[in-house]
């Protein structure tokens, strides 16, 4: 940030050697133009990097908003899934109890998303998207990060403790210790920072079933884990192909990591998920069928057909933010939607 610094600057600082020049020439520096240059010199200001940015109340609380990654809270929906699939998700207390979880959740995250960008503020300055996050850019100083990740880490675990089961404020706490040990130094070692991200989304997954005390199934846990770990393995194999001769700059381990390893990994963590899947609506076949149709076994096509969706951009190497490509693939989308609603036609029976 110190170069732009200085390139945005470039044009003032040169214009005393010039006026320096046209005076050892006998050419003294015109009034109009030693007038013009003290207007110039304000202009400059706010170019001069994060290091000298203005930050302003409203826009310290926008940059901190963005740093928490509001469009990442869409992840934090998967506290619904244990409840939703067993068909306990709407009653007045099941509702509450998830509502609270999920807020609670989404706090212990954004308190993860501040530490880690106050912590990762130099190396995101060279990473061509990442750059823009307020704390690289300078918007919310790195103090200030810290301190709001520290509040949320603390109020989230104890708001639990008082207002839910026991076992949520544990988890809690468990993925906080896990995720801010990653921040630190997990991430740096390989394969066990696929291992952690991709646990974290599986205990959004479990923090919703243990809110309201719902068994859950050996299938429905294998089927989120590996799915999570397709996405995130072949968001690393995305980030491979797309920073080929400058991943060391913006993520070292990805050095460590050939891309040929991350396509095995995301292509058997897909294979995985499918049969786990296919295998846990494949359970109802035990129970005589309620429905009009077997809904839940017909959910099996969508879901594969949203896998293989979801494998072309990771075969192109743009499989980015899984919010993201599932937002902006209008078809992807539509899969899901397809699948929502067979599933929810399983669990009410119809």
């Amino acid at each position: 940030m110190t170069e732009t610094a200085h390139a945005a600057t470039g044009a003032t600082a040169d214009g005393p050697a010039e006026t320096n020049l046209h005076e050892q020439r006998g050419h003294p520096a015109r009034p109009q133009e030693a007038a013009q240059e003290p207007a110039q010199e304000p202009a400059q200001g706010p170019a001069n990097g994060p290091a000298r940015a203005r930050v302003t109340p409203g826009g310290l609380l926008k940059g901190l908003l963005r740093t928490t990654r509001p469009k990442q809270w869409i992840k934090n929906t998967l506290v619904i899934a244990a409840p939703a699939a067993a068909g306990r998700l709407f009653s007045g207390p099941a509702l509450l109890t998830l509502t609270l979880t999920f807020v609670l959740f989404t706090a212990c995250a954004a308190a993860v998303y501040l530490i880690n960008d106050a912590r990762d503020a130099d190396a995101d300055r060279a990473h061509p998207t990442k750059c823009r996050r307020p704390v690289a850019a300078g918007q919310v100083p790195v103090p200030v990060a810290y301190a709001a990740g520290g509040v949320l880490a603390v109020l989230g675990p104890l708001l639990a403790a008082w207002l839910t089961p026991p076992l949520v404020p544990a988890l809690l706490i468990a993925y906080l210790g896990m995720q801010l040990a990653y921040c630190v130094a997990l991430k740096h070692v390989l394969v066990v920072d696929l291992v952690v991200v991709t646990t974290g989304f599986l205990m959004r997954a479990v923090i919703g079933g243990v809110a309201l005390g719902i068994p859950l199934s050996r299938w429905f846990l294998i089927t989120t884990g590996f799915g999570a770990l397709f996405m995130v393995s072949a968001k690393r194999y995305s980030e491979a192909v797309q920073l080929a001769g400058n991943a060391g700059a913006t993520r070292a381990l990805l050095t460590e990591y050939t891309t040929g390893y991350l396509r095995f990994v995301w292509q058997l963590a897909a294979g995985v998920a499918v049969l786990a899947y296919c295998l846990w609506a494949l359970e109802g076949h035990r129970t005589p069928a309620e429905g009009l149709l077997p809904w839940r076994q017909l959910s099996m096509v969508a879901f594969i057909l949203a896998i293989l969706r979801y494998a072309v951009f990771a075969d192109r190497g743009t499989a980015g933010e899984p919010e993201d490509v599932v937002l902006r693939d209008r078809a992807l989308a539509l899969i899901g939607l397809a699948w929502l609603a067979m599933y929810g036609l399983a669990v009410t029976h119809w």
